[in-house]
């Protein structure tokens, strides 16, 4: 009985682990940034649209304000050659900074740092992109 209570005790501790909990919002969130980040490539407004946060939402009302933004002042993430992801932090519970490291459609290197937040019905949304051109990245 006492090994049973133990067992039950331990692997209730794994699975309440912040560490398992961050693996899956971190993995949560890179899915997230990569979803609209392929449809950003495919050139699909309202999919891209549906991964940002309603703080965004908020300030780009609608599909084309949104992907205005994008096109004029994020070109190396509305068209990336490729993308990769770099370091991660949780900063709070349901709340990630993501760095991506992306080769512009120029062929240099840029650094975009992702926010994102989870939403009340457990999934992750965008909530905010800055960006900068980078000779050495690091991950």
């Amino acid at each position: 009985m006492r090994r049973g209570i133990f067992a039950f005790a331990f692997v209730s501790l794994m699975l309440a682990s912040p560490a398992f909990a961050g693996d899956a919002e971190v993995q949560a969130g890179q899915a997230v940034i990569d979803g609209q980040l392929k449809a950003l490539i495919a050139n699909d407004g309202a999919k891209a649209y549906s991964f940002a946060a309603p703080n965004v939402k908020q300030v780009f009302p609608t599909v084309d304000a949104f992907m205005n933004m994008v096109t004029n002042g994020y070109p190396p993430v509305r068209k990336p050659q490729s993308y990769s992801f770099g370091k991660v932090e949780q900063t709070g519970p349901g709340s990630i900074v993501q760095q991506v490291l992306i080769v512009g459609p120029d062929g240099k290197d840029y650094e975009a740092v992702y926010t994102l937040q989870q939403q009340p019905d457990g999934t992750f949304q965008i909530t905010g992109c800055s960006l900068r051109a980078s000779n050495s990245l690091s991950t």
